[in-house]
């Protein structure tokens, strides 16, 4: 069975199975609990929920009290909803309980398992869960797609555009913590509830952690040849914590997304982006039209080489990045705007 998402799994709840398990896996425990809430939701009736909700962690659990909960009726409900969380820890007597459970279905029961596959691991019980059940991966968010991560779900939740500037602020302040993420943003709907649209000065007002530039930001002064700004905020950035190396990598994706807008057009890159960053497209668009693909070739080789400095020679990563950043708009030459591949 193919890898789901959430709406997905939950349609398919909505359609009153006669039993089903649902494997929520992954390294994001925030996104991993959150779904299975909203599982929780769909499938339960509050009203009897007392009688047919069972809670087990697979570390703790045993294989009797695991196989006799599986077996247990719903009680006055369609259905009865067993979680097993942390099912990594179930030692191998459980696993051949659930792997029995998904032979021979107790119906009206709901399965729910969540944990995380161990790195490299080649059991067979997790390739069978990820077969067999409503499989969900929930991995950690890359701190590219946190910005859009936060927009969307400003949308979702609050009901609220949260502006770019806004998103990008909180991820460079608080990280790739989703569930303190969650929470600020909480704070700053509520600060802001009423108006549908979060503000850069909303973030400012409410948690006061508004950077003076982000890594976001001064990737988009160099995409569109500000190279003055650029220099300018360098000792800003490196002062809140970056570091030569970690912006070599940010300045080198971003190019490359230039490069594939300039070779191949907006759906090159919507087809290259995840759903947290395709508004990267139109943000992005109007930096490729300055460059050329041999220009964006030679920012590549010249990030390649600032590499090596940092890695060899007695360079400062201030050093380093503002030669890099002269190297870079020497090779950019003024040029007329140039139409990218599918541009209108």
């Amino acid at each position: 069975m193919p890898q789901l998402s959430i709406p997905k799994v939950l349609e398919r709840l909505r359609a009153n199975p006669p039993s089903a398990t649902v494997f929520l896996h992954g390294r994001e425990e925030f996104l991993r609990e959150e779904s299975l809430q909203q599982v929780l939701t769909v499938v339960l009736d509050p009203s009897t929920r007392d009688f047919n909700f069972d809670q087990l962690r697979g570390s703790a659990a045993d294989p009797e009290t695991l196989a006799s909960t599986l077996a247990t009726p719903p009680t006055v409900a369609a259905y009865r909803l067993v979680v097993v969380r942390d099912a990594q820890g179930l030692t191998p007597k459980c696993r051949g309980v659930v792997e029995d459970f998904l032979k021979n279905p107790s119906p009206g029961t709901i399965l729910i398992l969540s944990g995380t596959i161990p790195s490299g691991s080649k059991a067979r019980f997790y390739r069978t869960l990820r077969e067999e059940t409503l499989s969900v991966e929930l991995a950690s968010l890359d701190a590219a797609d946190l910005p859009g991560w936060l927009v969307t779900r400003g949308s979702e939740v609050h009901g609220a555009e949260v502006e770019i500037e806004a998103a990008r602020a909180m991820a460079t302040a608080i990280g790739s913590q989703l569930g303190i993420l969650a929470t600020e943003l909480d704070k700053v709907a509520a600060y802001a509830d009423g108006r549908g649209r979060i503000t850069v000065e909303d973030v400012r007002a409410v948690g006061g952690y508004v950077p003076r530039v982000d890594r976001w930001a001064w990737f988009d002064s160099v995409g569109d040849r500000r190279f003055v700004e650029a220099l300018s905020q360098l000792p800003d950035l490196l002062d809140a914590g970056e570091n030569g190396v970690g912006l070599l990598i940010g300045l080198g994706a971003h190019f490359l997304k230039l490069g594939l807008l300039t070779d191949g057009g907006r759906d090159a890159l919507e087809r290259h982006l995840g759903p947290h960053q395709r508004w990267l497209v139109h943000r992005l668009h109007p930096q490729a039209r300055q460059w050329t693909t041999g220009q964006i070739d030679n920012v590549l080789e010249e990030l390649l080489r600032t590499d090596r400095l940092l890695k060899s020679a007695p360079l400062s990563d201030r050093q380093a990045m503002e030669e890099l950043l002269l190297r870079i708009a020497a090779g950019a030459r003024p040029t007329r705007p140039l139409q990218t591949a599918g541009a209108d």
